[in-house]
């Protein structure tokens, strides 16, 4: 029997809302125990500078850390250390029940085409700080290989569908600031951004109402789809694109919404996220029996209605599965830090088109 080990994963997503952690026992092949999970909010100040960052940020060039990014970065670095010592602390545990700390940071920058990643987090403070091994870094390998680096969590993805039993071709859809796809089938994996996901509606959302989201989607279910809007923006290459493909979470802007009420525009971003998921079948292998959905979009009942619209078979909710919708991400990352210690592969050609099956992440020790 493989040696399983005790992870705990964090994630910090293109949302920028806050950071997810789990606990997750596994041994990087299988699902075979869970812990506790925790969410930490970011407080406004926070929110507000790390959406700065986005536009800072990209004119930067390798590690460059200007003063004001490398003081955003310890404060984003500490606000992970608080969640993982609120999460033991509830869990009754202490660092030495932890053999991994998956820590996945905030990704600013995500260009592929000038192979480009630019994440924030630093991975040796936050393993000081907790006395914990930390996993990190789990996008260059792949990379350097070739790769798009994204998306990260197909293959836990399938973890969890094995889990569950379920053998029929489905699609694990998660919606985040970014949304993509995992297609499961007879050991097939397929996977990709499909285009936005909750970052469109965030900020239009917030520019009109200094709001941070659409609460439920209740914005977007009371307005109208504006379907011309819907296909001009769904004229874009990139969906045209086949895969290996990924997104930056600026990779597209509210402008053409301009005219809009708030309502209106928060239904047509939602109909836009929804047809570009329907979209994506254009590059499945076979077609979906079901999708299932995680992701804070999966809250957004005007993306889910809309998707059921749109897309044929069962459209479910992670949690109608059994599975801990909130914290995925953060499952998927300790997970994935087993495997970077086992020499996994992390990724494969069929989800970032890397050459070859690729593992990858950095270990980094405490110095104490």
């Amino acid at each position: 029997m493989e040696k399983s080990f005790t992870a705990l994963g964090l994630m910090s997503g293109t949302s920028m809302d806050g950071v997810d952690a789990a606990i997750l026992r596994t041994d990087g092949r299988r699902i075979m125990g869970r812990g506790g999970t925790l969410q930490l909010s970011y407080d406004a100040d926070m929110r507000g500078a790390l959406k700065m960052a986005l536009t800072t940020a990209r004119p930067l060039k390798g590690r460059q850390r200007p003063p004001a990014l490398e003081r955003l970065e310890e404060a984003l670095t500490d606000a992970h250390v608080v969640a993982v010592e609120r999460l033991l602390e509830s869990e009754g545990l202490r660092p030495r029940d932890i053999d991994f700390v998956g820590f996945h940071g905030q990704t600013l920058v995500h260009a592929p085409d000038q192979g480009r990643c630019l994440q924030l987090g630093d991975a040796q403070r936050l393993a000081d700080r907790l006395g914990i091994n930390v996993v990190a870094d789990f996008r260059a390998a792949d990379m350097a290989a070739g790769g798009e680096g994204a998306p990260l969590v197909p293959l836990y993805h399938q973890a969890l569908l094995a889990e569950a039993g379920i053998t029929e071709p489905a699609a694990v859809v998660n919606i985040g600031g970014v949304a993509n796809v995992t297609f499961c089938f007879e050991g097939k994996i397929v996977a990709f951004d499909t285009g936005p996901g909750n970052a469109l509606i965030d900020d239009w959302v917030e520019a009109h109402t200094g709001h941070p989201y659409d609460a439920f989607g209740a914005l977007g279910l009371v307005g109208e789809v504006k379907q011309k809007i819907v296909a001009a923006l769904m004229a874009d290459d990139y969906f045209q694109a086949a895969p290996p493909k990924s997104l930056d979470r600026n990779s597209f802007s509210v402008e053409k919404l301009a005219p809009l009420s708030i309502e209106d525009g928060a239904a047509t971003l939602a109909a836009l996220t929804a047809e570009a998921i329907a979209r994506a079948q254009n590059f499945l292998p076979e077609e979906p029996r079901g999708w299932i959905v995680c992701g804070g979009g999966r809250h957004n009942g005007a993306i889910m209605r809309e998707l059921e619209m749109r897309v044929p078979g069962a459209v479910q909710t992670a949690e109608e599965i059994g599975w801990r919708g909130d914290a995925l991400e953060a499952e998927a990352f300790a997970f994935l830090a087993v495997r970077s210690f086992l020499g996994l592969p992390l990724t494969l050609p069929t989800t970032t088109g890397v050459r070859a099956a690729q593992t990858g992440g950095e270990l980094f020790i405490p110095n104490c």
